[in-house]
């Protein structure tokens, strides 16, 4: 097989929740690019790919599955990806990064495909559902297909694109609302309104479309906090989104809202305060049938998540179970958590967890020669 039909284009990032999927990318980077508290796209310029493009990568995609699947025989696998197939794939030197994504993506099974960048549905209607369709009939064992998309682009499509989207296999689409606050939302330079997220993701459910929102806990800083959370419940609650997705803000070093770090005119909320944050918000959400997640490192309570209505009561027990406890026990917890040991706030009560914590703390101080708030905040900045 030549070389070129090893590879094909994939984009930088795709969420928690798509790890085990087959990426493919239909535009490069980000068409709005404005965020403050976003770091992924700003040395990049937004492109949009051609159909033919597009089509030509699905082809590799399809050649790389057989070669893989080559490889199996080889093995004696009888064209099955076991573990044995994926460990010569990745023993082999000079093989591009996509043809591992494809070896993966067979090994895992998931039949997931996420399509990057950040916003596929700027697209032309007709053009995203021709290459969906395209994925869907050229790509064996395709059981989900799932894109990023902007309120602002969404808003704009007539619930008959949406639909045509749908029936040509485009089953998920994640927006990133970040905040129901029209206040922040202009702050932060999101180029999107509440009504926009509203009108939005009213489309995206009429359609028949799976419906993921992501929600940025500490977004308003000091400043808007309260206004945040309950702005944010209130337009949930209007759309009542399939998933809720919880990525609290870390401010990347640079730019904008580095600046009015710097200066004082954004106050970040502390751990504790994000915590309280986030409790107002699932307290203040109404009659609504959505799953929270916390499936990111950056969130600072992973196991605050849950399905309304009937696990609000739970998401707030593990909130104040964490809130409740004496400070020195948080500290721990909250170094344990962003160096990546801990996943629950019951862990903290485990003596061996414990110990080994204590440790690490006293062994860090002595070495960096940084108080332990410090430390953590370091650990925590690894997730921008």
């Amino acid at each position: 097989m030549r070389s070129s039909q090893l590879s094909f284009e994939q984009g930088p990032i795709r969420p928690p929740s798509e790890a085990a999927s087959l990426l493919l990318r239909f535009t490069r980077n980000c068409p709005w690019n404005k965020c403050t508290f976003c770091p992924v796209y700003k040395n990049s310029t937004f492109s949009r790919r051609s159909l033919e493009e597009i089509k030509k990568d699905i082809d590799r995609v399809v050649h790389i599955i057989e070669d893989i699947k080559g490889i199996s025989w080889s093995l004696g696998e009888g064209g099955k990806i076991t573990s044995s197939v994926l460990q010569e794939v990745m023993m082999r030197s000079r093989v591009p990064q996509a043809y591992y994504n494809v070896a993966q993506w067979l090994f895992f099974g998931t039949g997931q495909v996420f399509i990057q960048d950040a916003n596929s549905l700027i697209m032309p209607s007709a053009e995203l559902a021709e290459a969906i369709a395209y994925l869907r009939t050229k790509i064996p064992g395709v059981k989900r297909v799932t894109s990023y998309g902007r309120s602002s682009t969404i808003s704009r499509k007539s619930l008959e694109e949406l639909i045509m989207l749908r029936e040509a296999g485009l089953d998920r689409i994640h927006i990133g609302m970040e905040s129901g606050s029209d206040r922040v939302l202009k702050y932060v330079r999101k180029g999107a309104t509440a009504r926009q997220h509203i009108e939005a993701g009213h489309k995206v459910k009429a359609a028949g479309i799976t419906l993921s929102e992501y929600i940025m806990p500490g977004l308003g800083g000091k400043a808007w906090s309260e206004e945040h959370a309950l702005e944010t419940a209130r337009v949930l609650t209007d759309i009542d989104p399939d998933f809720i997705r919880l990525r609290t803000l870390m401010v990347p070093p640079f730019g904008s809202l580095w600046e009015d770090v710097l200066s004082g005119r954004f106050v970040p909320l502390t751990d504790d305060e994000t915590v309280k944050e986030i409790r107002l918000m699932i307290e203040s959400l109404g009659d609504i049938h959505s799953t929270l997640t916390s499936d990111h490192i950056r969130n600072l309570l992973e196991d605050v998540n849950g399905k309304f209505p009937e696990d609000r009561k739970k998401m707030l027990t593990v909130i104040d179970e964490y809130l409740s406890l004496p400070p020195e026990d948080k500290i721990l917890f909250r170094l344990g958590r962003r160096g990546g040991a801990l996943r629950s706030v019951r862990e903290i009560q485990n003596p061996m967890i414990r110990l080994r914590l204590e440790k690490a703390k006293r062994d860090l101080e002595r070495e960096l020669g940084q108080d332990v708030e410090s430390i953590i905040g370091e650990l925590a900045a690894q997730y921008i």
